[in-house]
């Protein structure tokens, strides 16, 4: 048992839901494969809700009652491929919902019947038999549907007893057949009969019963053994009261004119479909078209595929006309290696030919074929390579599909073609087609497969395919997508694999009838013209085919691999007008901002004393201390306004000034330099100056030049001390009248505290001794550093001359 057990944990099993109509309750199946693993017993403990067990392939040569009787839900139990010699069918009593049996190709001698009345497919075929193994018990299987038998003896009497069964096939898998009571097989109640001879059958006489007894007729292993010279009379081959209208032969290996007998028995029966599947026939050619009889049938029908040849040299009129002669509506020859195909000089009724997986050339369409009823023409995997001529032969038919796959098709500008009217399908993928193709189309087409070809575009010139709806142009090397202008009416597209970086805006102007398209797996250049393909998934609702797994960026290699829906292209850098409305726009919002600005806070006058503060502190980095101070020629430098010069001169200069003239006085208009502007001399005044006193007034407000020369005062980088500056309110000034574009003037008078000129004249002493405290300046120290400037200045006017206004003053 731990044997069993240890086996059966590889036993694979898999879970599936089957849900029914919507009001029933979802059904849940348990797949246990057992399948191929040697076992010898049935494993104990598989689960018991199993419904389906593969237990085939393996060496079980016994089934015990208990092997299954805890399988209440099994519906389908393989046992075929094993050892099993005698069966019991009340083994599966329990199994009360089994529909599916399979015990062939095992070593069966007996079977134990019980009847399963639920059992629809029951499969005994490929046993070692004496006779079928039917019984009454087998009669009481209503539901019986498929039923596989095999014995080595058939009769009459084993048939009877499931005659009046209702069944859907009988499959008659033969190991051995020594014996075969004529007329048992149309005792059957069947649709389709499927027959598997042995080696060494009388062929004939399942073949004759066989068509007696179903609507379809399977036959398999026929070979040349099988007993054809007791039917070389034609009167032999007639067949009455035959009921099969579909014959299929399987594994044929005859002698051509074996061959020709069967073809001419089945012909005046009552056959429609006749199909001959992976056929071999070789012998001397006897028998040919002028010795069948081609009147009287039913036959619409006739199917060959897989044909092998034993004969190296074929009559080709004797074995092509043989067929072509049966004017039937369906023909098809394929996979026979066939270099050439003859039809007779009449018309013919045929409406469907089949030569696909064959050599055939463009003779086949050099001589006349007379075909006005043809409607598909499939002529795949074969050798043609003019597609001119294959219009020509197509023009005298009422073709409307047709298949010209695999070949090596071409077609030359100069080269007329001449399709029907009737022409609405075509396939011509997998050959050598180039752009000129499309000048040999026929006007009506509706769906045309071109893809596998090598086709670089779409020309521009050729005639309007208006009832065009289906275009496959996949595998070429297409590098845009094709414009509609040709086809209005185009509605499916394909042109996957191709070489296609950003497809042009004249497809998705002139395809609005596109519903579906696939351009998918091209090496795309991820860039703004790719952008109308991804706007065009998001809102067509699934119309591109396999999205979004087969569309990958090719270009730039930044984004190699990253899916298209993945991809970030905004709308400002794609849509040039917008950009320019845009750049436009900010352009306009940055002119009136900095226009405001000028006219609101004077930028133009904050701009050039920055440029003069940067170049003093440049300077200022390149000077020492001791340069500083030997810079210094002033005690006080005087900034006001023009209007209150009057109190300047007669009012603040004699008052500041020593008797002695110890006090030296920097003044604007007195000590300029012709070779410096206006803010140049300005800043040296305040450089060579201890103190900068300002005269603050209404009209100080108003002038421009006295803010410049308060400016520099503050952002003086050549003082140390911030006690440098001294204000003298000579007016009182309100600060909402101070100008916004001044804040200077505002923070200082908020800040710092200033001297107010009293308008009592009584009170001006004690103003000006507060004034001149706050100059505090060492007079005896700035005049020795005047006199030894000066001395030093002489020295070098006695090497060269030289001019200074401000050195005049300080002497």
């Amino acid at each position: 048992m731990k044997h069993i057990r240890s086996i059966y944990v590889f036993c694979s099993i898999v879970t599936s839901v089957h849900s029914g109509a919507s009001k029933l309750p979802e059904e849940t199946e348990l797949t246990t494969n057992c399948s191929n693993m040697s076992l010898r017993k049935v494993p104990e403990d598989l689960t018991p809700t199993t419904t389906i067990l593969d237990l085939s392939y393996n060496l079980l040569f016994q089934l015990q009652r208990s092997d299954f009787h805890s399988f209440s839900k099994l519906k389908v139990l393989i046992l075929c491929r094993n050892r099993i010699q005698e069966l019991d069918i009340k083994t599966f009593e329990f199994n009360k919902e089994l529909r599916y049996l399979d015990v062939s190709y095992n070593r069966l001698k007996s079977v134990t019947w019980f009847s399963l009345a639920g059992l629809r497919h029951l499969d005994l075929s490929f046993n070692d038999f004496d006779t079928v193994p039917i019984c009454e018990e087998t009669g009481n299987m209503s539901h019986l549907e498929i039923l596989g038998l095999s014995g080595a003896k058939i009769q009459k009497s084993d048939f009877q007893k499931i005659a009046h069964l209702h069944l859907n096939t009988v499959f008659l898998g033969l190991r051995t057949l020594s014996h075969y009571e004529e007329g048992s097989l149309p005792i059957l109640n069947t649709t389709k009969l499927h027959i598997v001879l042995p080696m060494n059958t009388n062929f004939w006489v399942l073949l004759r019963d066989g068509m007696k007894t179903s609507k379809i007729l399977e036959i398999t292993n026929i070979d040349g053994k099988n007993q054809f010279a007791s039917y070389e009379t034609q009167q032999n081959l007639i067949l009455e009261n035959a009921k099969t209208s579909i014959l299929l032969l399987n594994k044929v290996d005859l002698l051509w004119d074996d061959l020709l007998l069967i073809f001419q028995f089945v012909w005046h029966t009552s056959v429609e479909y006749f199909q001959i599947q992976h056929v071999t026939f070789g012998g001397k050619v006897y028998l040919d078209h002028n010795s069948f009889d081609y009147s009287n049938t039913v036959m619409r029908t006739i199917k060959l595929e897989n044909v092998h040849f034993r004969i190296f040299n074929i009559p080709q009129e004797r074995v092509y006309l043989l067929f072509t002669k049966m004017d039937i509506e369906n023909l098809t020859i394929s996979d026979a290696q066939m270099p050439h195909m003859l039809f007779p000089i009449y018309p013919t009724r045929f409406q469907y030919l089949n030569f696909a997986n064959n050599i055939l050339t463009d003779d086949v369409f050099k001589n006349s074929i007379q075909l006005p009823h043809l409607k598909t023409l499939i002529l795949k995997d074969n050798k043609l390579e003019t597609l001119s001529l294959v219009s020509c032969f197509a023009g005298n038919t009422s073709l409307r599909h047709l298949d010209l796959s695999e070949n090596l098709l071409q077609h030359e500008n100069d080269e007329n073609c001449l399709w029907p009217e009737t022409l609405i399908t075509m396939n011509l993928s997998s050959n050598k087609f180039a752009d000129s193709v499309f000048r040999c189309l026929p006007r009506n087409i509706q769906i045309l497969d071109l893809n596998n070809n090598k086709i670089q575009t779409v020309p521009k010139d050729i005639i309007h395919l208006t009832s065009l709806r289906e275009l496959n142009l996949a595998f070429n090397f297409l590098t845009d997508l094709p414009g509609c202008s040709h086809f209005r009416r185009l509605s499916v597209l394909n042109i996957e694999m191709n070489l296609i970086l950003s497809p042009s805006l004249d497809f998705f102007q002139s395809c609005q009838e596109v519903k579906t398209l696939n351009v998918g797996r091209n090496p795309f250049r991820c860039t703004c013209e790719l952008r109308n393909v991804i706007q065009l998934e998001k809102y067509s609702e699934g119309m591109m085919v396999g999205w979004s797994d087969s569309y990958i960026c090719e270009y730039p290699l930044n984004l190699k691999g990253t899916q298209l829906k993945d991809v970030h292209l905004p709308e400002i850098s794609c849509n040039t007008p917008l950009l320019i409305v845009t750049i436009v726009v900010i352009m306009l919002v940055l002119g009136m901002a900095v226009a405001f600005c000028c006219l609101h806070f004077d930028l133009p006058w904050y701009l050039r004393m920055l440029g003069q503060w940067t170049q003093t502190w440049h300077r200022f980095r390149k000077t020492t201390q001791e340069q500083l101070k030997r810079n210094i020629q002033f005690h006080v430098f005087i900034s006001y306004s023009e209007h209150d010069s009057a109190w300047v001169k007669y009012e603040l200069i004699p008052n500041v000034e020593k008797e002695d003239g110890s006090v030296l006085i920097c003044l604007h208009e007195g000590n300029s330099d012709p070779g410096k502007s206006i803010t140049e001399d300005t800043i040296n005044c305040i450089e060579k100056s201890y103190k900068s006193i300002f005269v603050l007034s209404p009209n100080f407000v108003q002038t421009e030049w006295c803010h410049y020369e308060l400016y520099f005062a503050h952002h003086d980088l050549f003082h140390e001390s911030s006690d440098y500056i001294i204000l003298i309110l000579l007016e009182p000034i309100p600060l909402y009248c101070i100008p916004t574009r001044y804040p200077k003037l505002k923070t200082l008078m908020e800040k710092k505290a200033y001297l107010e000129w009293p308008k009592d004249r009584r009170k001006c002493g004690l103003f000006w001794a507060n004034l001149r405290a706050a100059i505090r300046v060492n007079l005896l120290e700035t005049r020795e550093m005047c006199e030894l400037q000066t001395f030093t200045e002489l020295n070098e006017e006695s090497r060269g001359p030289a001019i200074s206004l401000i050195r005049t003053d300080c002497l």
